[in-house]
């Protein structure tokens, strides 16, 4: 048996330091069954219990607990691991994938046995978790009374608590599906954003510069008799590098440079520096932040900064950001009307979707007649993708 923790004791993880990918899961499930109002009294109601327990079906067959109650605590923490062989309650529902129950674990065999024994339990009865077709774990009840097992209508109160505990999960797993989706449709999005500024950096505007280049030399070479011709290749000079420059602010728009090259530190200071209304400007942790926070922190900014400059008519804007050890704060806040509605057609809409996709939240407060408030709070800790 092997207890695999972090030192903050909230999550534990394997032998290589990757989180176990049933975490988020389980805990939400839990979060679930609570607010339904079940808890582990319907399986204890007729049953004189010392243990009760949810286990998670590993890859490399064995056992996690997931969660464990016990009468004046519990012998078996959240990141218990335990083989699957011999005779326990756990082992015979991974084999069997329905209920079971050992009435005596005096002889039970193997790695599962020597737990039982040593923590002086003497019968269990185990239910299957099936979610969506799949054996996913279990859940087992323990006693440890010497006169008697466990009461034999025990199977089917487990199974009734089993299938709401089934039900939370899938729920549950569905969400963190569909989260992971909205990450890659994001993630994709920001690579073809990256491409297209590539391209257009790397191509059309050094094309650009190019033919400036040759039209100056033709200017140069022009006879004077020909001033009229002189003024004329002048006038598409200038064109050309007007051009060159509005493409290069659409570029930047895509995906600035400097936001790849510099962090989002100097990406900001950079937007307001451009921006049509003054800049109150509170950066604090300035560091180097996962790619997808630094995007999402810059284009809500310039979404920010853009929308109080054309419809909120502050005389000043205030942007902060804070990176704590775990979380990105940012706060963008003007002195303009308010009002503003984020479903009535902004971009803020999109914003919002970006950054809950990333496991944030966006809230947006606009009273009327006090100014705008866009806070966003943003998870670091990194995410590890499912075994």
């Amino acid at each position: 048996m092997e207890v695999v923790r972090r030192p903050d004791g909230n999550r534990f993880r394997r032998a290589d330091g990757r989180p176990y990918a049933f975490q988020d899961t389980a805990s939400r499930a839990a979060s679930e069954i609570d607010a339904r109002g079940a808890g582990s009294s319907r399986a204890k109601s007729n049953a004189d219990l010392s243990t009760e327990s949810n286990v998670w079906y590993d890859d490399d067959d064995k056992a996690t607990v997931v969660a464990s109650w016990g009468a004046g605590g519990t012998d078996l923490p959240a990141g218990t691991r335990f083989s699957l062989d011999g005779d326990s309650v756990v082992a015979l529902v991974r084999r069997t994938g329905r209920s079971a129950r050992v009435d005596d674990y005096t002889r039970a065999a193997g790695e599962t046995g020597d737990i039982a024994r040593n923590l002086g339990l003497r019968s269990g009865v185990g239910s299957p978790i099936v979610v969506a077709g799949r054996l996913w774990g279990a859940l087992f009840v323990h006693s440890k009374q010497t006169h008697q097992p466990l009461p034999r209508d025990t199977e089917s109160r487990l199974t009734g608590f089993t299938e709401l505990v089934a039900t939370a999960i899938a729920n549950a797993e569905s969400r963190a599906e569909l989260t992971a989706s909205r990450a890659r449709i994001v993630a994709a999005a920001d690579e073809t954003r990256r491409r297209i500024e590539r391209d257009l950096h790397d191509g059309t505007q050094q094309r650009l510069v190019s033919l400036g280049l040759e039209l100056q030399a033709a200017r140069a070479i022009v006879p004077p008799q020909f001033g009229e011709l002189e003024a004329e290749l002048s006038l598409v000079a200038e064109g050309l590098i007007l051009v060159s420059d509005e493409l290069r602010e659409i570029a930047r728009g895509i995906h600035p440079a400097i936001l790849s090259e510099g962090g989002l530190g100097p990406a900001i200071r950079a937007l307001c520096r451009r921006s049509a209304i003054p800049v109150e400007l509170d950066l604090r942790g300035d560091r180097r932040l996962p790619e997808p926070i630094e995007v999402a922190a810059y284009y809500v900014v310039s979404e920010g900064l853009t929308n109080a400059a054309k419809h909120a008519n502050p005389s000043s804007v205030k942007v902060s950001l804070d990176t704590h050890a775990t979380t990105l704060q940012l706060a963008i806040r003007d002195d303009g009307i308010g009002g503003a509605d984020p479903s009535d057609g902004s971009g803020l809409v999109g914003l919002k979707d970006r950054v809950e996709a990333l496991g944030g939240t966006f809230r947006v407060t606009s009273p009327a007649g006090t100014g705008t408030s866009l806070l966003i709070n943003v998870p670091l800790e990194a995410q590890h993708p499912a075994p």
